[in-house]
C-alpha cells in the first residue's frame, strides 16, 4: 500500500443518544487518539442547521484540538468562504496561527455547507464567479498587499497581517480543481461524496497548475470514507449508520446522526436497501486485507500525495479502532 500520509475529516457526528459536548469531547479524544498514531492533519467541515453534524464554527473547534495536541496539523476542511466576509476569517486564522505557528491549516470551499434558507440567515450571497475575488481579498489581509486605490489599503488586518497559514481549497468538481491549478495551490477533492468527479478533477488540477512561490509542484488530497474493523462483517454493520445518514440527506431530512441500533432496526424499503449497497460498493468498507486492497487501487488511480479519511462510525470506541486498524494496515 501507497505509504502517502494520513490525515482525519471530522463532521462532530451527534447522536439521537447524545449532545453536542459529547460530539466535541469525542472529537478531542479522537485527535488525542490519531496523533498518537502518526496522522498527520486533523480537519473539520463547516455544516450548517444539520442536527447530525456538530462542526458549524471550524475555527472554535480548531482552537479546541490544536489545545490539546502537540503535533498534529489542525484545519478547516473547509471553511465557505462565501459565508463569511474575508476580513473575519483572516482575524480567525491569524489568532489560530499566532497560537499554533505551523500547525493550522486553513482549507476553503465555496458550497453552502447547508440549504438555501440557511444560507440566506448566514449572509450568503450568490457570488457566481465571485470565489477568487474573495480568495483575493483573503491573502491581501494576511500580507497587506491592497493597492493604493483599493478600498481596504488602509485596514490593518491584526492578528492576521504575518500570521497566514497554509491554504488549501477543497472542490468537488472542475471548478475548484482549475482554480487551485492556476493559482498554485494545494488542492483537496471530496471524493467521498463526488467519487465519479474525482480522476477527471485530479486530471484537470495537474494539468492547468502553475507553480507559485508556495508551491513549486501540484500537491493533492482526497478525503475518502474508510472503515475498517475484524472482520468485513462487522466493518459492514459498523458502516450501515453511515449509509442511512446519506440516504437520509438525500431524502432531504435533518436528523440527529444514527445510532447503531437504530440503524440495526431500520425497516429499509428495496430502493433503500439498493442505494445501501450502492454506497458500500463506492467506499472503502471492510477487514484490513480488504481495504489494503481496495485503497492500493484507489492510490493507483489517483495518484495524490495524502488521503483524507472520514470515518464516522457512531460508537466512539469502534471509531478509534477504525483509525488504529487503518494505521497498523498502513505500515
Amino acid at each position: 500500500m501507497n505509504r502517502i500520509p494520513l490525515s482525519v475529516l471530522d463532521l462532530a457526528p451527534v447522536r439521537q443518544d447524545s449532545s453536542a459536548r459529547s460530539a466535541f469531547l469525542e472529537s478531542i479524544e479522537l485527535a488525542r487518539h490519531v496523533e498518537a498514531l502518526g496522522y498527520r492533519r486533523y480537519w473539520f467541515a463547516e455544516h450548517h442547521a444539520m442536527p447530525g453534524i456538530a462542526s458549524a464554527a471550524p475555527a472554535v473547534l480548531i482552537g479546541q484540538v490544536a489545545a490539546a495536541t502537540s503535533t498534529l496539523r489542525v484545519g478547516s476542511g473547509g471553511v465557505m468562504l462565501p459565508n463569511h466576509a474575508p476580513l473575519a476569517i483572516a482575524e480567525q486564522f491569524g489568532t489560530l496561527e499566532a497560537l499554533f505557528p505551523g500547525r493550522i491549516d486553513l482549507g476553503i470551499g465555496r458550497a453552502p455547507g447547508t440549504d438555501p434558507l440557511t444560507a440566506s440567515a448566514l449572509g450568503r450571497e450568490d457570488t457566481g464567479d465571485g470565489l477568487p475575488a474573495m480568495l483575493d481579498e483573503l491573502y491581501g489581509f494576511f500580507r497587506g498587499q491592497f493597492s493604493e486605490g483599493h478600498p481596504y489599503h488602509g485596514i490593518r488586518a491584526v492578528p492576521a497581517l504575518g500570521n497566514e497559514p497554509p491554504i488549501w481549497l477543497l472542490g468537488s468538481s472542475g471548478y475548484s480543481a482549475r482554480l487551485a491549478g492556476r493559482r498554485g495551490l494545494p488542492f483537496a477533492f471530496a471524493h467521498h461524496f463526488s467519487q465519479a468527479n474525482t480522476l477527471p478533477a485530479l486530471e484537470l488540477y495537474r494539468g492547468t497548475f502553475h507553480p507559485s512561490a508556495a508551491l513549486p509542484r501540484p500537491e493533492a488530497m482526497i478525503g475518502a470514507i474508510v472503515i475498517v474493523a475484524d472482520t468485513d462483517a462487522e466493518a459492514r454493520r459498523l458502516a450501515l449508520p453511515s449509509a442511512l445518514a446519506f440516504l437520509r440527506v438525500r431524502q432531504g431530512k435533518r436528523d440527529p446522526y444514527p445510532t447503531m441500533e437504530e440503524a440495526e432496526a431500520y425497516s429499509w424499503t428495496w430502493e433503500e436497501r439498493a442505494f445501501a449497497e450502492q454506497w458500500l460498493a463506492q467506499n472503502v468498507v471492510g477487514d484490513p486485507a480488504s481495504v489494503r486492497k481496495q485503497l492500493d487501487h484507489l492510490l493507483d488511480a489517483t495518484r495524490v500525495d495524502e488521503l483524507m479519511v472520514l470515518c464516522a462510525i457512531p460508537d466512539a470506541e469502534a471509531r478509534k479502532r477504525s483509525y488504529t486498524l487503518l494505521r497498523e494496515l498502513h505500515g
